[in-house]
């Protein structure tokens, strides 16, 4: 089974999260998702409008989502990597170049992001 790991905060569900998360899930049998708790988007300076146990919820009703991890930290994905047995690790291309430290443990794969659609444009037109 080939397993795929990505991570993000899936903050205000669009369909350029669906996008990622259907062509993710194309690259293997089994998708991982590392989601930003709350106290690690803080550290980010991000504020989610969901709360990491609503996003959970949502993220695990997604046909294309298998499991639901919590991402604390930076440092750990070399740890969820191994730990899981990941093969491929997913981020969208405003990533590039970002996570090549994992090449030594899987297959890093930057997706492009859907055109015209982000958590960050939609809480700026609906603060216009």
């Amino acid at each position: 089974m080939k397993k795929v790991i990505t991570y993000g905060t899936y903050d205000l569900l669009h369909v350029g999260h669906i996008n990622l998360l259907r062509r993710a899930k194309e690259l293997g049998d089994y998708l991982i998702v590392g989601l930003s708790t709350d106290e690690f988007n803080a550290e980010k300076h991000k504020e989610a409008y969901h709360s990491y146990e609503d996003r959970k919820v949502i993220l695990e009703s997604i046909k294309y989502v298998d499991e639901v991890i919590p991402e604390n930290c930076w440092e750990q994905k070399i740890d969820d990597v191994v730990r899981n047995g990941a093969d491929v690790f997913v981020m969208g291309d405003d990533w590039k170049g970002k996570f090549d430290f994992l090449k030594d443990y899987c297959e890093v794969i930057y997706l492009p992001r859907t055109v015209g659609i982000s958590t960050t444009k939609i809480k700026n037109d609906l603060h216009g």
